[in-house]
């Protein structure tokens, strides 16, 4: 039987205050070696014995004040150690006035995750707040899950595998991935009817959601997503629903809130994972309200959770294939491979999609090496090696501050002169700091193929304004470039630009406007439909935006219902 794996460590380094701060870690002491250090040179010495030792280290808590070093200069060193740890500054209250002036700069830049006031007494549970915030975000996205409620059986990280992982990592599911010879892997073979030729990878629902099916062999992860949440032709209606949200991304989720909240009955159709796009961000820092950040997963659980609590009801797996707009005030319907929904109003929040690369041999190595999106889970496969980031955003600077955790190197591939036009300027700061990351402008990927394993080894590289080619290694590619609008199952009554994204108030043309006034600002061509976030044409394309337009929808659905004859409602 294999030894149990080390606990992970939680670091103190303090000269004056080190008691302090163990009496205050001590309630962790059960679940993480909460390791005490006096100095810098200490921390560095139990740092690298725990990198030697191959121990995780969760959280480093330092105070602002070193007898030793510098604590940025610490900070900075210790981050070159443990790239993956959560980084605390702790200051005593009759120096936060001082220090935190000091320290502000360099916590915009990445430095260090936070700073907290020092506890003055037990019980400071705004400060543990913060602490387990932290350690449940490393927990997250660096550590293998204790709980295994969801088991993965597979012999080898194959695309599919690495596919399951990940919606498993985005939807917040416990799950662990077990060769076939383990005793799990075993358990697992068991159940199946027949286990001589088995399809990898398995999926073994331990905590038995589906008693009567408890393991499959999923082809694809909308099949998992499917079998775990349902199907829209399982929902139990008299027959025709309030509003049919289309896209669980931040405007659907915030509709959903607002929707259910105000009494409308309320569904939400996503054909993929509860969360959309903003979904696969590792830590959205500037959203209004998480002065600390949090990643685009927790927020889509908690606004699906909250949602829910209100009486919205979710549905993913299922695409809308066709909407087939009512007439005179009867109800549209949504139509899906797995049951039809019928519903009074409609809101259109099904976001957008990055735009392929168009480079055939790196298409073919999508799920080895090559991710569309962040994927956080093919973050931890890239441990000590080079990776390149294309795009220019919010979200492939997310990614490329995630991924330098890991990665050996991290090198942003751009077509443009700089970031400054796109990112935001925290994102920017941070990049700039990270000694792991590179900016390389005015450079586009013209080719790539595999090494000798079959998984993304080379990439060629090419100057757009000296048209000078490289070739350089590259053991992963992540792609975050533009935005193509999931909008195809609209039909054509529901006009949209030239680019695809849905028209609405006095971007609709005049000729479709009613009693010659154009429709409300979130409303499209079709009475009863609305647009919000990012599908809608000049939307602004950020997590606080979306959400903003889904919750104004709500008042605009209200009025829609109210104006439908009675024999409507």
């Amino acid at each position: 039987m294999s030894a149990p794996a080390p606990q992970p460590m939680i670091l103190l380094v303090s000269g004056d205050e080190i008691d302090v701060l163990s009496e205050q870690f001590g309630r962790y002491e059960h679940e993480y070696d909460v390791v005490p250090a006096t100095s810098a040179a200490d921390a560095t010495n139990l740092l690298s014995s725990a990198v030697a030792e191959g121990r995780p280290v969760a959280l480093i808590v330092t105070d602002s004040v070193l007898p030793d070093q510098s604590v940025l200069y610490a900070l900075h060193d210790w981050r070159a150690l443990v790239p993956t740890s959560r980084r605390v500054v702790v200051i005593p209250i009759a120096r936060f006035a001082e220090d935190t002036v000091t320290l502000r700069p360099s916590l915009q830049k990445g430095k260090f995750d936070t700073y907290l006031v020092l506890p003055q007494g037990q019980r400071d549970e705004e400060f543990h707040y913060a602490i387990t915030e932290l350690l449940s975000d490393w927990g997250a996205t660096v550590a293998v899950s204790e709980i295994d409620s969801i088991r993965i059986i597979t012999p080898e990280a194959s695309p599919m595998a690495l596919a399951v992982r990940d919606f498993l990592d985005r939807t917040g599911f416990p799950h662990r991935t077990y060769p076939p010879d383990s005793p799990q892997g075993r358990e697992a073979l068991a159940l199946l009817d027949n286990a001589s030729t088995p399809t990898y990878p398995l999926v073994h629902l331990t905590s038995r959601p589906f008693a009567d099916r408890p393991i499959i062999a999923p082809t694809s992860v909308r099949e998992l997503s499917a079998l775990m949440y349902g199907r829209p032709s399982d929902i139990e209606l008299d027959g025709v629903v309030d509003l049919a949200v289309v896209g669980a991304g931040p405007a659907g989720l915030a509709a959903a809130v607002y929707g259910a909240s105000e009494g409308l009955s309320t569904v939400v159709l996503e054909s993929d994972v509860i969360g959309g796009q903003a979904g696969t961000s590792s830590m959205i820092r500037n959203y209004l309200g998480f002065p600390r950040g949090i990643s685009g997963m927790r927020l889509g659980q908690r606004a699906r959770t909250q949602a829910i609590r209100f009486g919205a009801r979710f549905f993913t797996g299922w695409p809308v294939e066709s909407l087939q707009p009512g007439k005179d005030g009867a109800p549209h319907v949504l139509v899906t491979s797995g049951g039809e929904v019928r519903a009074r109003a409609v809101l259109v929040a099904s976001g957008v999609a990055y735009r392929r690369l168009g480079v055939a041999p790196l298409e073919e190595l999508v799920g080895a090496g090559v991710n569309y999106g962040a994927a956080m889970t093919a973050a931890r496969e890239m441990e000590d090696r080079d990776v390149y980031v294309v795009g220019g955003g919010n979200s492939a600077g997310q990614a490329a501050v995630h991924l330098a955790r890991f990665a050996r190197s991290v090198t942003v591939l751009i077509r443009g002169k700089d970031l400054t036009a796109t990112m935001s300027a925290y994102l920017i700061d941070e990049i700039e700091w990270n000694p792991r990351i590179t900016v390389r402008v005015a450079t586009e990927i013209i080719d790539g193929g595999p090494d000798d394993s079959g998984q993304l080894g080379w990439l060629q590289l090419c100057d757009v304004r000296t048209r000078v080619e490289e070739r350089v290694t590259a053991a992963g590619l992540f792609l975050l470039i533009g935005a193509a609008p999931h909008c195809e199952w609209l039909g054509d009554e529901v006009l949209r630009d030239e680019h695809g994204f849905v028209l609405t108030g006095r971007d609709v043309p005049t000729d479709r406007w009613f009693d010659e006034l154009p429709p409300e600002n979130l409303a499209t061509s079709v009475p009863g439909i609305f647009a919000a976030g990012d599908i809608r044409s000049g939307s602004m394309k950020r997590v606080a935006a979306a959400s903003g337009e889904g919750a104004s929808a709500i008042s605009l659905v209200h009025g829609y219902l109210e104006g439908l004859p009675a024999d409507g409602r």
